[in-house]
């Protein structure tokens, strides 16, 4: 069965260019639009600030002119009281008078805050005018003068603020789009160089590689002498190294849009088989395997699954000390490859997965091997779990619906 239009297959490098650049122009984005929101907010609250001040310039004139009316009054009762008690009133305004201790003489105000350290000033939906009087007619030192709020100039403000802040906002918005491609071109050259470098070297691997293969192979190791085999042992690591990395290289670059060929596959021979061919890897770091290994399949391309199981177990012998332990199980819906090595630090576990990360600087590498792993086993629906504690080893576990 061949299916062609599967993530794993292609336009990888092109899916992982488009996630970075997303989610950094995301961060870009995000930092951008707050500072337009705050620049925008500042404009905003600074224009009705203005306003309000000039609807304040407007009112006064007309409450100064209401407060000297009622001062007069104020006056002209305080010349006939007691006989006259009426407290003045005017349809226009409501009024009241405090005495020098900021205590309540009379009032007929509306509103229920009143401050009369300031001269005009809004409470709640009433303005309120302060005026000191200079004689202390009736005992008042303070009379303060109410009127209802006129909300024109308030609703005129915030049909201005949409009218011109809004295409404001939105020319910022399109300024940072622009911005955001400049911010993200370096990055996106770089990684375009970086693939285009990958692709060249691999193709340029496959003639050498497959020789020192080749030759190797053909060698009689009987009729040498144990320095020599050592010797050659060395050679035969480091192009079985250097050909893991190439199958990676090759499954990014020269094998996009090949067809995968899922079929009902049998993993305990495939994990033997690499078993066998890590093999002199693991003995030239002296490395233990412990296995426990049980019939297990799944329906898979082989080519995708012997990627997945190469790439674990050369981390586990990568990453591992001299010396140390390498666990491999296998059970129908399961495997674990499980090392005693240098270990991955929590604040790196959750970026292992994405392409040229690396958890650590001790080994070389592209970082493109886990990010290959991951690909393939969302393609199968498989659960992938890291375990791991710093100097102290890795688990990894894969899951799949058993068959």
């Amino acid at each position: 069965m061949e299916r062609t239009g599967l993530s794993v297959s292609k336009n990888r490098a092109t899916d992982t260019h488009l996630n970075s650049e997303t989610k950094a122009r995301r961060r870009f984005l995000l930092l951008y639009v707050i500072f337009v929101l705050l620049l925008t907010g500042l404009l905003g609250y600074f224009y009705y600030r203005s306003q309000e001040q000039l609807m304040f310039s407007h009112q006064r004139i007309r409450m100064m002119e209401y407060a000297s009316t009622q001062a007069r009054r104020l006056k002209q009762l305080h010349r006939h009281y007691p006989q006259e008690k009426r407290y003045p009133r005017d349809e226009r305004f409501e009024s009241a008078i405090y005495d020098l201790e900021y205590q309540k003489i009379f009032s007929t105000l509306k509103g229920a805050q009143v401050s009369l350290d300031e001269v005009i000033y809004h409470s709640g939906e009433k303005i309120h005018l302060v005026k000191i009087l200079d004689d202390y007619y009736l005992g008042a030192k303070y009379l303060v003068i109410e009127v209802p709020e006129d909300k024109t100039w308030y609703n005129d403000i915030v049909h201005k603020i949409l009218l011109f802040l809004l295409p404001l906002f939105i020319l910022f918005m399109l300024l940072g789009l622009y911005l955001s491609r400049l911010f993200v071109r370096p990055m996106r050259n770089s990684i375009m160089l970086l693939d285009r470098f990958i692709k060249d070297t691999t193709h340029e691997l496959n003639t050498p590689l497959s020789a020192i293969l080749a030759n190797i192979e053909m060698m009689d190791r009987k009729s040498m002498s144990s320095t020599n085999t050592k010797k050659l042992n060395r050679i035969e690591i480091g192009a079985r190294t250097v050909s893991t990395l190439y199958e990676d290289l090759k499954f990014l670059t020269l094998e996009r849009g090949k067809p995968i060929e899922d079929m009902h596959l049998d993993l305990l021979p495939v994990i033997k088989n690499r078993l066998e061919y890590f093999s002199l890897q693991m003995q030239s770091k002296q490395i233990v395997l412990h296995k426990e290994l049980v019939p297990s399949s799944m329906h898979a391309d082989r080519r995708l699954i012997t990627r997945v199981i190469d790439n674990l177990l050369s981390n586990a012998i990568k990453y591992n000390k001299r010396g140390g332990i390498v666990d491999v199980t296998l059970e129908p819906g399961l495997l674990i490859i499980a090392d005693s090595g240098v270990g991955i630090p929590k604040e790196k576990l959750g970026s292992i997965f994405e392409r040229y990360s690396r958890f650590s600087d001790s080994e070389g590498g592209f970082g493109i091997g886990l990010n290959i792993v991951k690909k393939i086993i969302d393609h199968y629906g498989m659960e992938i779990v890291v375990e791991s504690k710093l100097g102290r080893g890795t688990k990894v576990i894969l899951r799949w619906s058993k068959i």
